[in-house]
């Protein structure tokens, strides 16, 4: 059973559900989507994130969390794909989507039999849309927002990552609590488009895939993504 949304990610999902069933169309929307890489998974999706943050602010009255939900960001679409094309490394095991954005890759880690799902952002909007978008998709996942960095145990068999890497704040603190947590003998995976911040040099290359992207502002060609793990 998941666990109930309270507070600020309780309000985003109250407005985030009047924005899916308001009528019209327009660059402002999100839509249902199919995931460019990962067709199995429907997402709600800015069709231009930054027009739909401007309008949400300007109706808001004061500044919002930049909406990195509302994008299928290239190094989650290709963590998806691989658990999706090796379901065992998901199947019966319970899994940890860290900065779960959309919820992308923690969809993609029920529909592969994951015992349990719970994806985590301290963004509560982000929060709203993974439980909007696993209710999409018929499937199980208990969103959470708490800041987990500082833990030592992430009480998960597989902890996946996408996208982690973007700036070095976040880098210096998400690559020890990765490897902490690789440590305990769980099983930890990276998605990553090759961003300035990941160290190459301490993880291994396990596969890569041509990706396309809605991030946005981005030439939409395909990228080489590759999946890391610590070590």
């Amino acid at each position: 059973m998941l666990a109930p949304m309270t507070g600020a990610a309780a309000d985003a999902l109250t407005e985030l559900e009047r924005e899916i069933d308001a009528p019209g169309g327009g660059l402002d929307r999100l839509r249902l989507v199919p995931t460019p890489f990962v067709p199995e998974v429907r997402l709600h999706l800015a069709e231009d994130a930054i027009v739909w943050w401007a309008r949400m602010e300007a109706t808001a009255g004061h500044a919002l969390p930049a909406p990195y939900w509302a994008s299928a960001w290239a190094g989650g679409q290709a963590l998806a794909r691989h658990l999706l094309d090796h379901p065992e490394l998901a199947a019966g095991r319970r899994v940890l989507d860290l900065a779960a954005g959309s919820g992308l890759v923690a969809i993609a880690a029920a529909l592969a039999g994951a015992t349990q799902v719970i994806a985590n952002d301290i963004d509560p909007y982000a929060v709203a849309a993974v439980t909007l978008n696993a209710r999409a998709n018929q499937v199980a996942v208990d969103a959470v927002g708490d800041d987990l960095l500082d833990r030592v145990d992430a009480e998960a068999d597989l902890v996946v990552a996408g996208d982690v890497f973007y700036d070095r704040a976040m880098a210096d603190r998400v690559l020890p609590f990765l490897e902490r947590i690789a440590a305990t003998g769980a099983d930890v995976l990276v998605g990553d488009p090759g961003r300035e911040h990941l160290p190459a040099d301490r993880l291994t290359v396990l596969a890569d895939y041509p990706v396309p992207t809605t991030e946005p502002s981005v030439d939409p060609s395909p990228r080489r993504v590759q999946v890391l793990r610590p070590g």
